[in-house]
């Protein structure tokens, strides 16, 4: 207390100097009213319920168009002022959620010009378009017989607590909103695949849901997580080869527009990461968006450059917020199905019972009726002075029947029969009185029996859903694999290295210095210097990264085909040593060492070799040096190629005065294991899809297309195929024969050819069969002696025929332009290849040779680990022992 008796946070009256009490602390304030705008925005702005899948803003739209609809389109401005008899919303927050409604093309039936959802345009004034609720939305959304309602903002209306929506709508719009602390993104679905996961829910079985988008594209769904909190999906446009200088972008991700798109890539090409000279926008009733290249720039390193830079990719991360019992959950796709799936359940339940009750009670009454006329009932209340005295008097006739009704008869029943007309009564039809009964009777037995058979009637709801309105609405989004692009691979150079060897610096600023190579700014720089160390750093315009420069280039991670050719001579030994190594991975900035010691070590040698060459070098030893020999070759072919931090294999234990370069070598690495991944169509060394074959430099891949053309391309794993085009795609081979079955497009003739493929040109196209119209492939393989299985229909025969044909032993070969000769039979319906099955070698037959194999390896490794190589001082001939090993090797087939 203080001294006059006051609380410490009382404040007094001013004019009766009186304590004022209740006064809250303004934390209190803040954390009560935060409290109730947070709620507030949860549940009546931003997050949509789970019963219909809407915002309260999208409700109340729905609902005044239905208040409104009478079969003809109103004006939008007109449905906003309605919609705004049940809540005070903005006449723009209104007509912009009307819009969105419309886009989405399930619930509205537009007029006029509502804007592109995939240019981005906006749709007319309010005042221009017109609206009415489609007939999807009468089907499925309205019922006011199951709606719960509640009073309107000003109690003067009623609205919908929630829309009795009997399809799982929420998934089929999808939905983003931002609340306070919390957010919600459900990504769109495909409607016809929806309702097949409902029908599979309702049967028991599992079912899988994956985003569909409007833009169309390709979508990665393995990271999808159900659209759960924590998943991801990569959207990506569908870009094609227009030609050889143009890409077309046909589709282009969910949440992006044409605009956007474009407007990327003019971004990414003024920084450099892309090189274009211009983008067309032809965007019409179709996606197409044509950027030509600058010369000289690969139409699929470009492709792969859209992706990295552009909005030609995009992540999305759904997140599967939703309002139940009126408060926020955190849930995922095929649970929202579910609880859809399942109150549209409850609602056709709901709609039968009371069908059903209207149905008893339309019997109840026609059978009241029937009995009051045809037993002359009305006849006896003539006599009835009073009202009360009719109503017994038709009870009492009525006596004798009551206990074939349902219920029992109420005084309202009894007031119904007295309101019947005169005329009805004199035009009372006994027979037709039956038939209606009979009817009444038999929609309310199908009513029953829908009622027992509760799922099977909901699945045939779902299925007539799809029948009617599934049409047109099939998916638009290709689900696929996207494989991932690093960066640094496929920026444009927009840059130029350079370096000062002797003072230590690299960077694309020093244009007084010595010029590298072409880079981009995201490259890193490998560095290796005299004494022996190396390291790896990010280009920038000027870097310090050590004096004594031998080597400088563009480093590529996990490049194994990159191999360096080095001698040094060791500090600590006096040795001069040689070693073959690759860099594949680093940490950056950190300086490895490639001698066996620190102090005193030397290059005299150093080459980089992006193909592993292995190069023939002259050894100079000193003048002083006691060897008889003091100038030899040696070639780094004969060492094999090992971790950065061997030691390496002992070049001579005398002084070397300098190593200079005697002959230019071949590569020494095997060629390189390819697969084709058909459902991205890209080339890799992952092991992913089919093997293409070991490829060396000159080899090449062909490509065979549906259409009867053929194309050779590189093995570069940039290379981009589309595989809806390909008929097979396979390593090339000059001598090899291919047999072809193809249809001429005029005559309608089948004719076969074999022939040599012999094209030489990349990225060339080349007509394989007839070029006039219509003219198809209907079989191809490079198969050395092919057998096929041809089903086909003879003149005049409905049914098919099969016949087995030795394709080699019909035509022999010929050249690729020459037609063919006429197929042994027309009418060719189907073309199957017999794959014969090549007999496996007797694993005992060779298991001796395994063996000795096996034990001349163990041979060889010990006398490397031993001997570290061989001197140049003893007194072994050295190339007459390196011909005689390597000789053995080749013989066994050991390397």
């Amino acid at each position: 207390m203080e001294e006059n008796g006051q609380e410490p946070n009382e404040e007094l009256n001013n004019e009766s100097n009186e304590p004022i009490h209740n006064v809250l602390p303004v934390s209190g304030l803040y954390e009560n009213w935060f409290l109730d705008y947070a709620s507030y925005v949860i549940l009546e702005r931003a997050v949509p319920a789970i019963n219909d899948g809407l915002k309260p803003v999208q409700r109340r739209i729905l609902h005044a168009m239905k208040e409104m609809d009478d079969g003809r389109y109103n004006k939008v401005a007109n449905i906003i002022g309605s919609t705004m008899q049940y809540h005070p919303h903005g006449d723009m927050s209104i007509g912009d959620a009307m819009v969105n409604l419309g886009q989405k093309e399930l619930l509205i039936d537009m007029q006029g010009n509502w804007g592109d959802v995939r240019t981005g345009d906006r749709a007319a004034a309010s005042r221009y378009i017109e609206a009415r609720p489609s007939k999807l939305a009468l089907d499925i959304l309205y019922n006011p017989q199951t709606t719960d309602w509640q009073l309107s903002y000003d109690g003067r209306k009623k609205e919908p607590v929630t829309l009795p929506v009997k399809f799982p709508l929420l998934l089929a719009q999808g939905v983003e909103g931002i609340a306070v602390g919390l957010s919600t993104k459900i990504l769109p679905h495909n409607f016809c695949e929806l309702i097949e996961a409902s029908i599979k829910h309702l049967r028991g079985k599992p079912f899988k849901l994956y985003p569909d988008f409007q833009t169309g594209g390709v979508i990665d769904i393995e990271e999808y997580n159900k659209g759960g909190r924590g998943g991801k999906v990569k959207v990506r446009a569908k870009i094609e080869e227009y030609d050889k200088k143009t890409l077309v972008i046909k589709d282009i991700p969910f949440g992006t527009t044409t605009t956007s798109v474009i407007e990327s890539i003019i971004k990414a090409n003024d920084k450099g990461k892309i090189k274009i000279k211009k983008v067309v926008d032809n965007t019409a009733k179709d996606i197409e968006i044509l950027v030509e290249l600058a010369n000289g720039v690969s139409p699929d390193i470009t492709m792969d450059a859209l992706y990295a830079f552009t909005d030609c990719q995009v992540s999305i991360s759904p997140n599967a917020c939703v309002i139940v019992d009126e408060k926020p959950i955190f849930t995922n796709v095929d649970e929202i199905l579910r609880i859809n799936t399942d109150q549209t359940v409850k609602l056709l339940k709901q709609e039968l019972e009371i069908k059903r009750g209207e149905l008893l009670e339309k019997i109840l009454f026609s059978s009241l009726e029937k009995i009051f006329i045809e037993n002359r009932i009305y006849r006896d209340i003539e006599e009835c002075e009073t009202w009360e005295a009719v109503l017994e008097t038709i009870d009492q006739g009525l006596e004798p029947f009551k206990e074939q009704f349902y219920r029992e008869i109420t005084q309202d029943d009894i007031i119904r029969l007295t309101e019947i007309k005169i005329k009805r009564i004199s035009k009372f039809d006994k027979f037709k009185a039956d038939e209606l009964m009979k009817r009444l009777q038999e929609e309310l037995a199908e009513v029953e029996h829908h009622l027992a058979n509760l799922v099977d009637y909901a699945v045939a709801y779902f299925e007539n859903l799809l029948k009617k309105y599934g049409e047109g609405k099939e998916r638009k989004t290709e689900i696929s694999s996207i494989e991932t692009i690093t960066a640094t691979t496929v920026a444009a150079n927009n840059a130029k290295l350079y370096a000062n060897f002797k003072e230590g610096f690299v960077g694309y600023g020093m244009k007084k210095d010595e010029f590298i190579s072409d880079c981009s700014d995201l490259d890193d720089i490998i560095v290796f210097h005299k004494n022996g160390t190396f390291s790896v750093v990010k280009i920038q315009d000027k870097v310090f990264v050590g004096k004594d420069i031998i080597h400088a280039a563009v480093f590529n991670k996990n490049d194994e085909r990159m191999v360096y050719n080095m001698a040094y001579v060791d500090g600590k030994s006096g040795r001069s040593m040689v070693k073959r190594f690759s860099v594949t991975s680093i940490t950056r900035d950190r300086i490895y060492n490639l001698t066996k010691s620190d102090k005193g070590s030397k290059v005299h040698y150093f080459t980089a070799n992006p193909n592993g060459e292995a190069e023939l070098v002259t050894v100079y030893l000193t003048a002083g040096s006691s060897a008889r020999k003091k100038v030899f070759d040696f070639d780094f072919a004969d060492i094999e190629i090992k971790g950065r931090a061997a030691g390496g294999n002992t070049l001579t234990k005398y002084p070397v005065r300098k190593v200079v370069l005697k002959s230019e070598g071949k590569s020494t690495l095997s060629g390189t294991d390819i697969w084709y991944d058909e459902t991205i169509g890209r080339l890799n060394r992952d092991e992913r899809g089919v093997l293409l074959g070991n490829f060396n430099a000159d080899d090449k891949i062909i490509v065979f297309f549906k259409d009867g053309n053929c194309e050779l391309t590189s093995f570069e794993l940039s290379n981009h195929y589309n595989q809806n085009q390909i008929y097979k795609i396979e390593k090339f081979d000059p001598n090899g024969i291919v047999t072809a079955i193809h249809q001429d497009g005029e005559s309608k003739i089948s004719y076969i050819k074999r022939f040599a493929i012999e094209a030489t040109s990349i990225d060339k196209t080349y007509n394989l069969i007839n070029d006039a119209k219509n003219s198809k492939l209907l079989f191809l393989t490079s198969t050395t002696n092919p057998k096929v299985e041809i089903g086909y229909r003879k003149k005049g025969e409905r049914s098919k025929s099969v016949k087995e044909f030795e394709l080699s032993e019909i035509i022999d070969k010929k050249g690729w332009k020459a037609i063919g000769n006429k197929f042994p039979v027309q009418n060719i319906l189907s073309v199957t290849e017999i794959v014969v099955e090549q007999p496996t070698p007797d694993s005992s037959s060779t298991a001796e040779l395994d063996a000795l194999k096996e034990s001349i390896k163990a041979e060889v490794k010990k006398e490397e680990k031993t001997g570290e190589g061989y001197d140049v001082g003893s007194s072994v001939d050295l190339d007459t022992k390196k011909k005689e090993d390597k000789d053995e090797k080749d013989q066994l087939g050991l390397f």
